[in-house]
């Protein structure tokens, strides 16, 4: 679809929008009240938000809740032999588990001090590249466009932008088929083991691959030429705030770096407790973090922000035209930065699986796991940020004591700051177009909720407290 018709399908959507608000203005009072977004849409788990007006209708506060019930995976892993942890952390997240299944191998790994090949490295980048993709297509086609386009879900889309979304859905297909063939299936993967991979895909799969990949290049920049054109419908906002990513002088950080912060010093994953500072409120079930400042903000735009000089030239490209010129400070084009990451996780890939496929595959088994008493710590960039677990063995290769710590529970804090910081420029407006402008900002960070939560309410009603459970 051209430019010209895109943009005409968008003023289409636009007056039928703008006709709706209207409606509810003429319905609506200027009287205090409330704003109240029980279980926001288009997002995983569930968050509320709260908004209490004056008379006026500006802002008196805004709260971001996480009122999902806690998860006991660390407690879950308590006791358990290294060979199943990678297994049972999966499930953590259906989105994230190739995430969580290669963060905790690493863990491992660097528990029992255990090196892999080359080629089980570059495999399993492949992997992760593979979920970047399957997730941020998702987020993207899915979940965020609706709101560029003025509709409720992804549905109307099918009749007034059925192409695009037609190409959406290809490009999705091929992030799954992707993580298939090097993980043997599209979500918790069966062949990425503690020493390398209990099966390698053969040359003719990679071949077919790379094909798949090619084509999806030429998806990839339709779906970037469609955001750019929509760039007008991106809420104007400003909130420079710290910015956490893994970091190498090498590459685009996702499988491993050092942690390196846009205000603070650089440190090494084993220090990950020194940067995120976990801390309790009571308004959330997943714990917040903090490094300098008060929040910090994890996620694709963190990663771009920290590392835009290392992106394939596809991808640089791709960013000039969404508009993004580092350092970007307006959290909702954290979506924006996603898609910039999705022509960068194709692009390497390709660089990948050419060089495997000259070089030749090897037939390799996984490295013999020694099991000591000994504790590591894994560090891996997944689509919503940067993830961390970290494993105390005993003598037995058995988990003494478990730690996780989510992209989202570290994202929650900054999308409390982003709010107070919206909210006189949003006091005056309309109740429908405060919540949808909260709720899109939510929306751009991505959250998987569920994961984050790790707290249990333990007093009654009237005097609640939330606190920490610790699972060792």
């Amino acid at each position: 679809m051209s430019k010209k018709k895109i943009k005409e399908q968008n003023m289409q959507n636009q007056d039928v929008q703008e006709k709706d608000v209207q409606k509810q203005k003429e319905a609506s009072s200027a009287k205090p009240g409330t704003i109240k977004v029980n279980h926001l849409t288009r997002v995983e788990g569930h968050g509320n938000i709260i908004v209490h007006l004056d008379s006026q209708g500006s802002i008196i506060d805004c709260t971001w809740e996480v009122v999902e019930a806690p998860r006991f995976f660390e407690a879950m892993v308590h006791g358990r032999p290294y060979s199943d942890i990678h297994h049972i952390v999966s499930r953590i997240c259906g989105i994230c588990s190739i995430g969580h299944q290669l963060c905790s191998i690493q863990a491992t790994e660097d528990a029992f001090d255990l090196e892999v090949s080359h080629q089980t490295l570059e495999l399993r980048k492949l992997a992760l590249h593979a979920e970047n993709l399957q997730s941020h297509l998702l987020h993207i086609g899915y979940l965020v466009l609706p709101d560029l386009l003025g509709v409720d879900s992804v549905l109307p889309l099918a009749e007034t932008h059925r192409e695009e979304l037609l190409n959406l859905v290809a490009c999705r297909r091929m992030a799954n088929e992707f993580s298939q063939v090097i993980c043997g299936r599209t979500t918790h993967p069966q062949r990425l083991v503690v020493g390398g991979m209990a099966r390698i895909p053969d040359s003719g799969e990679l071949s077919d691959l790379k094909a798949k990949l090619e084509t999806s290049l030429k998806q990839l920049d339709r779906i970037v030429d469609l955001f750019a054109a929509l760039s007008d419908k991106w809420p104007e906002f400003e909130r420079p705030t710290e910015y956490v990513a893994l970091s190498s002088p090498k590459e685009y950080a996702l499988y491993s770096g050092q942690i390196q912060s846009s205000i603070d010093q650089r440190r090494p994953a084993a220090m990950y407790d020194q940067v995120t500072n976990e801390f309790c409120v009571p308004q959330s079930t997943a714990k917040w973090t903090r490094n300098v400042r008060d929040s910090y903000m994890v996620g694709a735009l963190a990663r771009f922000n920290i590392n835009h000089a290392l992106l394939s030239p596809g991808a640089a490209e791709a960013a000039g035209k969404l508009g993004l010129k580092p350092p970007v400070h307006n959290p909702y084009l954290n979506t924006a930065a996603q898609l910039v990451e999705c022509v960068h996780s194709v692009e390497d890939s390709l660089k990948i699986v050419s060089d495997l496929i000259s070089s030749g595959l090897r037939e390799e088994k996984p490295a013999r796991v020694r099991a000591v008493a000994g504790k590591g710590v894994g560090a891996i960039e997944v689509p919503r940020g940067i993830l961390f677990h970290s494993y105390q063995y005993g003598d037995d290769g058995r988990i003494i004591s478990a730690d996780c710590v989510i992209p989202t529970n570290q994202n929650h804090a900054n999308i409390q700051k982003d709010m107070d910081a919206l909210k006189p420029q949003l006091s005056g407006l309309d109740p429908q177009e405060i919540e949808l402008r909260l709720s899109m900002l939510v929306r751009g960070y991505d959250p998987c909720i569920s994961c984050s939560t790790h707290l249990v309410n333990t007093q009654s009603e009237g005097h609640s407290m939330v606190r920490f459970v610790r699972e060792d």
